[in-house]
């Protein structure tokens, strides 16, 4: 009885500070990502202990679901990898060992090795926790592998144009979802090596990646070259707001392992600082992004895979100091706002969109482990505020 009051407790907190938020006076998005005016009410939601507890229960109903039910995914595969990366952010700050624990556990389990795709983005998705558990453990087991991997990767030409085709992905970084995938798994290793090669590559594939499927005007990324062309019913361009959430969330664990002095950190900012601008001006009303960024209306419902990386990645600019904390803290406080109003009581994330490549339709009782890794390293740098 009282876990359950405990719960309903922290959706009401949740329901109240959407309240406030809806019923205090706006300045619109749409131009400018200042929000100064709104008022926000500072209570029970926005604070360290009540973060870090809806985080744990998201992270706990996770490791229920695959203790009890297994893992629907490959343990390799980009989606759990994803929600490693939210398993370790909350590992650092929670008492509790089960998720360092579990994820160690995997790791043996798998032997420390990436999926068998070697050069597929995807498929190293989850060296860049290996590389965070070896940076607290200093076991060298779990670098070995990728190492290996990764010398190999630094070795390969990567001369190929980026046009769709068959089987590009596991040439090419060919689609924006693998910005988040690959270049940070290299980051991280040539951070906790020491070894620069690393870093170089990473920072050199994601600019040819980003000079083909980033648009100046829009200042967003197109999904892979079948999107550049494309448009909404309402005519303009198609923008996947899970796809440009992959970008940033890549881009901010770039800009966590690039040295202060290093030539292409002035570029990862600039690039950083252009997207949250423009992320920050479409933030709808609820506090959460749809799946067409540019065409709201055609996907009306919240989708919480996105938003938990705009959320993210904007907490993490504010606690960098790369963004105002009084123009963005209230955008990221309204996002936290939609993302924990889709938490039900038992933990489980929904309104998540399912593995798809464009804008879709979802479902308020859709849940997946990638939303659950980009909920977590968002609730990790809001506790850092709080």
């Amino acid at each position: 009885m009282k876990k359950r009051i405990l719960l309903n407790y922290f959706n009401l907190c949740a329901l109240f500070a959407a309240l406030v938020l809806t019923t205090t006076p706006n300045v619109p998005l749409s131009a400018s990502p200042n929000v100064t005016g709104r008022t926000i009410s500072k209570d029970t939601l926005f604070n360290k202990k009540a973060t870090l507890k809806i985080m744990e229960r998201v992270a706990d109903w996770q490791l229920n679901t695959w203790n009890t039910k297994g893992f629907k995914f490959k343990k390799y595969d980009w989606t759990n990898a994803t929600g490693y990366t939210g398993l370790f952010a909350l590992s650092r700050i929670s008492k509790k060992q089960a998720y360092s624990n579990m994820l160690i556990e995997i790791g043996n389990e798998l032997n420390w090795n990436t999926g068998p795709d070697r050069f597929m983005a995807d498929d190293y998705c989850i060296a860049q926790t290996y590389v965070q558990l070896y940076q607290n453990y200093k076991d060298e087991k779990m670098v070995k592998p990728f190492r290996a991997l990764a010398d190999s990767i630094v070795a390969a030409p990567s001369y190929e144009s980026l046009e769709w085709a068959p089987r590009i992905k596991s040439r090419e970084w060919a689609w924006c979802d693998a910005l988040f995938m690959a270049p940070t798994s290299l980051a991280y290793l040539s951070t906790a090596t020491k070894d620069p090669s690393y870093l170089n590559k990473a920072c050199k594939l994601w600019w040819k990646t980003t000079e083909f499927l980033y648009d100046k005007n829009e200042h967003l990324f197109s999904r892979d070259s079948r999107f550049i062309n494309k448009v909404e019913k309402n005519g303009k361009k198609v923008f996947w707001s899970r796809g440009n959430g992959w970008v940033l969330g890549g881009l901010v664990r770039m800009l966590d392992n690039l040295p202060k002095k290093h030539p292409d950190r002035p570029k990862f900012i600039s690039l950083y600082k252009e997207m949250t601008t423009k992320i920050a001006s479409i933030q709808q009303a609820d506090g959460s992004w749809r799946t067409s960024l540019l065409d709201p209306d055609s996907y009306p419902t919240k989708e919480t895979s996105g938003t938990g990386f705009y959320c993210y990645v904007m907490a993490w600019g504010i606690n960098n100091g790369m963004l105002n904390k009084t123009e963005y803290l209230p955008i990221v406080k309204k996002a936290w706002i939609a993302l924990t109003s889709s938490v039900e009581p038992n933990g489980m994330l929904g309104s998540v969109q399912q593995i798809a490549g464009a804008p879709t339709n979802i479902a308020a009782n859709s849940t997946e482990v990638y939303a659950v890794g980009a909920f977590l390293l968002a609730g990790s740098e809001l506790y850092k505020i709080f």
